[in-house]
């Protein structure tokens, strides 16, 4: 009886290491949730588990991530633009195969003609897209990234 006990506690604990929490939101609660403090570089990728650059690129944010992760001064979110149904069978394996350390957050909001200029006005929709802001000052790529250093090279240009 003992045994079984454990063997579920260890089968649950398994369960949540690699079942992240990724919460749902539509565009205003995507806002609501960004982070305001003008002292706080955020970094927000969007992506998809489907497109084949994003998937290429995430090692990088992946890295970026961990190096900051105690610096209060630079965020991490990654915004996945998968359809919600797609949550259990491609978004949260795709987090725990690649052991993704950012923020992942989906949207599900179906209006993308309402949002995407929100984001950027120059943005046509196209993904991987990345907007960088701190404070009032922002930049946005819609553009794949190749290395950490790419990245690295942005955020220098944030006081």
């Amino acid at each position: 009886m003992t045994w079984i006990f454990l063997f579920g506690l260890f089968v649950g604990n398994m369960t949540a290491q690699v079942s992240p929490e990724v919460p749902v939101m539509d565009f205003e609660g995507l806002e609501a949730r960004l982070p305001a403090d003008p002292e706080q570089l955020v970094i927000v990728n969007f992506w998809a588990t489907w497109c084949q650059p994003c998937v290429k690129e995430m090692p990088y944010f992946n890295t970026l991530s961990r190096k900051y992760a105690d610096d209060p001064r630079i965020r991490v979110i990654l915004v996945s633009l998968d359809m919600e149904t797609q949550m259990q069978t491609r978004v949260l394996p795709f987090i725990a195969d690649r052991k993704l350390h950012p923020d992942v957050w989906l949207l599900d909001d179906p209006d993308a003609n309402k949002w995407i200029d929100k984001v950027d006005p120059s943005w046509s929709g196209a993904i991987p897209a990345t907007l960088f802001y701190k404070n009032n000052q922002r930049k946005f790529y819609q553009q794949s990234f190749h290395s950490v250093e790419e990245l690295e090279d942005i955020i220098q240009t944030f006081p």
